[in-house]
């Protein structure tokens, strides 16, 4: 008999299915009245991907395990496809259960929403760039991926790294007119050793150029992925807090949103559309479309492209959908309770992988030299987040069922998305997170070229 122990333990499947056990039991745990339910699969999956990750660099060349170790590495932990496809999973179960109600809740919130997503995704930029005086050894490239990353935005991140690139190409093509403080930058980024005095006479050679564009990009990915955990747990503790910190009553709030729905229902003509137990086939073409339609590039002139990415593509396709019902004899309108079933089956999964993803770099992050990256996450996570809630609250009045879908729209957190729906024991947040999230990522992409261009 032969067990490879080294070959199982590196196996995404069975991190993920360990992260997944254990996060459920954590998640039974109660704190006093508040237990962490699907969402501990998230923070158990964290703990699990930094010890296997702390273990493969234990492993050296030549001993025993080190291709299983060095493969696992290289994918970060779990490989990113199983990601996307229960991101995909979650999200079109979320859209179809929500559908129904899109139009009633667009024609009543819709300004709102626009309002909403781009004042989350402003002063998030804001709080990141004012984070930037508090290091002046800071990398600005990676700052302005923790931007992305503290608001969970991959197509931010996209737009991100193709901004940097012509922002690094733009300074690498004009360093003779460069201060000396940016060019002392330059050199620092390639590890080129340069004597201060000599700075303004050295001439950057065409491989140092590439090597500090090459660097401005890889430090947009070292940003985004030390901030995108931290700013899935803001949006976690925001959705399930928030209620008790500023007197919420959630069971008040489900009675008065579900009653100015079916006022609303009852003034709108619409056909009858009946619903099925469950048709496999809308399902995947619900998946399908929409993967398709979050591939597709809208060039935007000086901003560069924009996409709604996978998690975006598969949202809107699915509340579209979800909102026709029924063409020819395929179904969208599904019992709600075997989509429920899906959902939370994918968002335990997507979950736990997003932790055993990033586990290593989040306590890299706080006990190591990532520690200012982590801080800024942290702070833009909760100003984003704290912006959205007082912007949607107070000042647009906007129902909490339905906002705190729309923060989470907003921080285009699909994590918040699922701690959201779980935390008011209904799908209806997904309406409000599908009705901001675009304006979010345009307002993404253009204030991430915006950091860009601000002196850092």
């Amino acid at each position: 008999m032969n067990f490879n122990f080294i070959s199982w333990l590196t196996s995404p499947y069975i991190l993920m299915f360990v992260a997944v056990f254990t996060g459920i039991m954590f998640g039974k745990i109660k704190f006093g009245k508040f237990n962490f339910g699907i969402s501990g699969t998230l923070f158990t999956g964290l703990v699990i991907g930094w010890g296997v990750y702390s273990f493969g660099n234990t492993i050296t060349e030549g001993e025993k395990g080190f291709e299983y170790v060095q493969s696992m590495i290289s994918v970060g932990v779990i490989p990113k496809e199983f990601f996307t496809i229960f991101l995909i999973l979650f999200v079109v179960s979320v859209g179809l259960l929500a559908a129904k109600d899109m139009g009633i809740v667009l024609k009543k919130f819709g300004a709102k929403f626009v309002i909403l997503g781009f004042a989350i995704t402003l002063l998030g930029a804001a709080a990141t760039y004012g984070m930037t005086f508090l290091n002046a050894n800071s990398d600005p490239y990676e700052v302005s991926g923790v931007y992305t990353g503290a608001l969970t935005s991959s197509p931010g991140l996209a737009a991100a790294i193709e901004t940097a690139k012509g922002h690094a190409t733009r300074k690498v093509e004009t360093f003779d007119e460069l201060s000396v403080e940016d060019k002392k930058y330059i050199f620092n980024s390639i590890n080129r050793e340069v004597d201060e005095s000599d700075i303004p006479n050295v001439e950057l050679t065409k491989e140092n150029k590439e090597i500090f564009i090459k660097n401005a990009e890889a430090g947009i990915g070292v940003g985004h992925a030390i901030g995108y955990p931290f700013g899935v747990i803001v949006v976690i503790f925001a959705v399930n807090f928030f209620p008790k910190i500023f007197g919420i009553d959630v069971k008040k709030e489900m009675e008065i949103y579900r009653r100015e729905m079916s006022e609303m229902q009852a003034q709108t003509s619409k056909k009858n559309i009946p619903t099925v137990n469950f048709d496999l086939l809308g399902f995947a073409l619900a998946c399908f479309l929409g993967y398709t339609l979050g591939q597709i590039q809208i060039y935007l002139g000086p901003l560069g492209h924009f996409s709604l990415g996978s998690t975006g593509g598969a949202l809107l396709g699915a509340l579209a959908l979800g909102y026709i019902g029924k063409i020819g004899f395929i179904n969208f309108r599904m019992d709600n309770k075997i989509l429920s079933i899906i959902r939370q089956l994918a968002l335990a999964f997507f979950l736990a992988i997003v932790g055993l993803r990033y586990g290593y770099k989040v306590f890299d992050s706080i006990f190591g030299s990532g520690a200012y990256l982590a801080l800024v996450g942290l702070v833009v996570g909760l100003v984003a987040m704290l912006a959205g809630f007082f912007i949607g609250r107070w000042v647009l009045k906007i129902n909490w069922i339905m906002l705190s879908g729309a923060i989470c729209g907003g921080m285009t957190s699909t994590p918040g998305l699922g701690a959201a729906i779980e935390a008011v024991g209904s799908d209806e947040p997904a309406a409000g997170y599908g009705a901001t999230y675009p304006f979010a990522l345009l307002g993404m992409v253009i204030f991430t070229i915006v950091l860009h261009n601000l002196p850092m």
